[in-house]
């Protein structure tokens, strides 16, 4: 980070005949698909498609950043993560981009992303948690120590509303300091961790999923899970529907909440409404997991990922892409995009976690 900070623009043009920030705009219309190639055109180029903040500012300036999945696979003990891109004009094929690895191996944390940027929260290292925060920067592909919590969590819950993470549980309730900051929020404006009031009938140890509807944290646990209203700032508990129909790893399309149910059929939660409902129209089309599978908002469509059929060497990982809908009856529907392997790793690999961010 320090030597690319360091570096400054080339005082030569990018394109002959055109000011520099007409050009910028020129290189930040091509999909992020084209930039090795382009890099090879000359060293001008090359510095400012890897290097430069102000091309990435500038496609989301001008709309034209595109959303990748990142998966973090843990492969032989060891954790990988893995970034996919889409070809244009051809959805069928993707190539998968391994990322360094991240310097600690942290088990149970929490995952968020905000902005460019995902944050790798707290876990557990040799069986102790920790209060570390890993933030890998997807502009430029690397791993930043981030500011640390006030205390260490594993299997926290973690969700973004207005631009911070909030955090809660991961530990035990049993002094002073861990019941004051049971709930902790991130402002990356100042970059710091503070802790924000709970209620001691909420503060459960372990949470096993999370996330976001309508500005409100999802904290799952086994006994139920509570709810946070960021803009009001009351906690309530989590509807008894939900956390009865809530299996697995699940995704928010749409203000529905997308997951797998006991019979490995996918159905959608409405918050508004209280009710689960089946989503119709995929029901032949992807395997049953009775086990669930991870799922992710992919650019406001549903994105499913599962490990697959494979040799006594290997298997696949599958992904697959659903436009979902709701009628005007509150019905839900889906449309397959497109479904295929995406990667082949080693047999025993499992999926950890899997992301969508926009560059």
């Amino acid at each position: 980070m320090a030597e690319r900070s360091s570096m400054e623009l080339p005082s030569t043009q990018l394109i002959p005949g055109l000011p520099n920030d007409v050009a910028m705009q020129c290189l930040a219309r091509v999909p992020r698909i084209h930039h090795p190639i382009l890099s090879l055109v000359c060293k001008s180029w090359r510095f400012t498609l890897r290097c430069s903040p102000a091309l990435f500012a500038t496609r989301s300036h001008l709309r034209t950043t595109q959303t990748f999945l990142y998966l973090n696979l843990r492969i032989n003990s060891a954790s990988h993560w893995f970034t996919f891109l889409q070809r244009p004009n051809s959805p069928n094929t993707r190539n998968p981009v391994l990322l360094p690895p991240i310097p600690s191996r942290p088990i149970g944390a929490a995952y968020a992303v905000l902005g460019h940027k995902i944050y790798v929260i707290g876990g557990s290292i040799n069986d102790i948690p920790s209060n570390h925060v890993w933030v890998f920067d997807c502009w430029f592909n690397c791993w930043e120590v981030g500011p640390r919590m006030k205390i260490s969590r594993e299997f926290a819950a973690a969700g973004v509303v207005g631009g911070r993470i909030y955090v809660m549980g991961g530990c035990v309730v049993d002094n002073w300091v861990r019941s004051m900051n049971w709930a902790e929020v991130f402002d990356p404006v100042s970059g710091s961790w503070s802790a924000f009031p709970s209620q001691i009938e909420v503060r459960d140890k372990w949470m096993h999923a999370s996330t976001v509807m309508d500005g409100r944290v999802y904290a799952m646990a086994d006994r139920g899970g509570v709810v946070y209203d960021v803009g009001a700032g009351q906690w309530g508990s989590v509807p008894k529907r939900l956390d009865l129909g809530w299996r697995g790893r699940a995704a928010v399309v749409g203000g529905v909440l997308y997951c797998y149910d006991y019979l490995g059929k996918i159905r959608g939660y409405d918050v508004k409404e209280d009710v689960w409902k089946e989503l119709k129209g995929v029901e032949n089309r992807l395997p049953r997991f009775l086990c669930g599978a991870t799922m992710v908002n992919f650019d406001e469509r549903l994105c499913v990922v599962w490990e697959g059929k494979g040799s006594s060497k290997e298997i696949q990982i599958m992904c697959a892409e659903i436009k979902v809908r709701k009628d005007e009856n509150g019905d839900l529907s889906g449309t397959l995009i497109w479904s295929d392997a995406i990667h082949l790793v080693p047999n025993g690999a499992s999926i950890v976690h899997c992301m969508a961010v926009d560059i």
